[in-house]
């Protein structure tokens, strides 16, 4: 098992990440649980594969989960959903000084997290990821929010978990895709901003999606150290060193809006195309060699992953495309910034992006396919 410290003035939490961590939940957690009832937020998935683990450890430490489950999917997401669960959260009695839980994905943990941040001005909650897209990144560094119909996790807040427990066996139940999916994330560091795990992911990408077991641990342990380091210099995202981590992001936020947010582009593979998109566009600025551009997609395509959007059977144009970007939370005086490509491992923010270029690079990008 290792523990990576997520640094930051005053509230300083840790992520443990190995294999059966929901079965010691109760002791890691022991500080955390003020009264006998627990209350426990889990996607009904989660709860079918993993809630008998958790509530044995809670079992057996003298205390009871209070199951409010939660649908699978970004519809989830919702005003609607936050408002039944902070209802919930209150008849429950929930406290400022109490920890409510998360079991699932992504969709779980930013639910239930925004739900913390807000509920009597703020109250505790743990992490317990269940996919790996929520191990390395969504339940480490306090980003909470829901989906409006303006866009994707535009109405939010900064609230950190108080402990991440990501149990790496939780991952052996989930489907091929949502591995793959959550491996874009994996990946995303190397090529963000460390070339040497960028070249271990060309070695061992197929052992993690794959399932095995030593390299699902090193992935996520890797990709939790390198989130917590930049989240501890740049924590509320004021700086650009955390904007670094929406490498694909803002590609991927315009295609998943394009398709719906729905299962025909999980987040996941949304990222993916967004890094692939990414990287062609600064080589196409001449940021970025093309064979430096064609390797990262390469790498990723070598996962399982899409690369090439003709997999979406797109009808829009690259305006469209586009005109998804302009709702974009980083839009700041009506710029905006995305994350290129000098070369594998090293991101950097520019600020002097033409959107219409942007257009016009998509344009060739639906045609070239």
């Amino acid at each position: 098992m290792a523990v990576i410290p997520v640094h930051l003035a005053g509230r300083s939490y840790d992520v443990h990440v190995g294999a059966a961590l929901l079965d010691q939940a109760a002791t890691l957690a022991k500080g955390l649980m003020r009264k006998v009832v627990v209350p426990v937020v889990a996607d009904r998935n989660a709860h079918q594969h993993h809630g008998a683990r958790l509530e044995a450890s809670l079992n057996a430490a003298g205390h009871q989960a209070a199951w409010y489950f939660v649908e699978s999917g970004e519809g989830s997401k919702s005003w609607d959903e936050l408002q039944k669960l902070t209802g919930w959260l209150l008849a429950q009695g929930v406290e400022r000084g109490d920890h409510v839980f998360a079991l699932g994905g992504g969709v779980v943990g930013d639910l239930t997290g925004f739900a913390c941040a807000i509920l009597k001005r703020g109250c505790g909650f743990v992490q317990l990821p269940t996919t790996l897209l929520a191990q390395v990144d969504s339940s480490v560094g306090g980003k909470t929010a829901i989906n409006t119909d303006a866009g994707k996790n535009l109405i939010g807040a900064f609230h950190q978990p108080s402990l991440v427990l990501a149990d790496t066996d939780t991952l052996k139940t989930l489907p091929a895709r949502e591995m793959r999916a959550g491996y874009a994330e994996v990946i995303k560091y190397g090529i963000l901003g460390d070339f040497d795990f960028f070249e271990w992911c060309e070695a061992n990408g197929g052992n993690v999606v794959s399932h095995d077991a030593d390299k699902v641990e090193e992935a996520v342990a890797r990709s939790v150290a390198a989130k917590a380091r930049i989240v501890a210099e740049d924590e509320r995202e004021t700086t650009g060193v955390r904007a670094l981590l929406n490498l694909g992001h803002t590609f991927g936020h315009a295609l998943e809006a394009e398709t719906g947010y729905s299962n025909a582009l999980l987040h996941g593979e949304g990222v993916a195309l967004g890094m692939v998109l990414a990287a062609r566009y600064s080589a196409r600025r001449g940021l970025l060699s093309g064979q430096d551009a064609e390797r990262a997609c390469n790498a990723i395509a070598a996962s399982g992953l899409p690369s090439e959007i003709a997999s979406l059977k797109l009808t829009c144009d690259g305006a469209k495309l586009v005109d998804h970007m302009r709702h974009d939370k980083k839009m700041d005086a009506g710029t905006l910034p995305f994350i290129l490509l000098r070369s594998i491992g090293a991101a950097f923010l520019d600020h002097e992006v033409s959107l219409d270029d942007v257009a016009a690079f998509m344009d060739e990008q639906l045609k070239a396919n």
